[in-house]
């Protein structure tokens, strides 16, 4: 569980970055980079969309050898919506880099209480 503050994205870059170097050891530089800057997205994402002040995330992550799978859970069922790329605007890329890292392999799914948004990094 994380909290609804900034500093959870920093933990759970740090959960990823142990958990894929337990389960795939032989990762490349390339795929940890992609599923950490993942992590970020998806977390700053649910701080700043899916919650309020005292609410919590929930991040899974499970990886195999052709995948990582991020996940993140928010009590918002609010759905993530893409803004048109602007050089004038410091925020709103998330998706973007979503669509760059994980083509076709990221989405939403609802949940009882909320919604969890998902990405797989492919294996590389």
């Amino acid at each position: 569980m994380l909290v609804s503050d900034p500093q959870s994205a920093s933990v759970a870059r740090d959960f990823v970055r142990r958990y894929v170097g337990h389960h795939l050891p032989d990762a490349s530089t390339e795929h940890l980079d992609a599923c950490l800057l993942v992590t970020s997205e998806l977390v700053t994402n649910a701080i700043r969309y899916g919650t309020e002040p005292g609410d919590r995330l929930r991040l899974a992550v499970d990886a195999d050898d052709t995948r990582t799978r991020v996940e993140v859970h928010d009590p918002v069922r609010r759905q993530p919506r893409r803004r048109p790329e602007s050089a004038c605007r410091a925020r709103g890329r998330g998706l973007l880099i979503l669509d760059a890292l994980c083509p076709g392999r990221w989405g939403v799914s609802d949940r009882p209480m909320g919604k969890a948004v998902w990405a797989e990094v492919k294996a590389t």
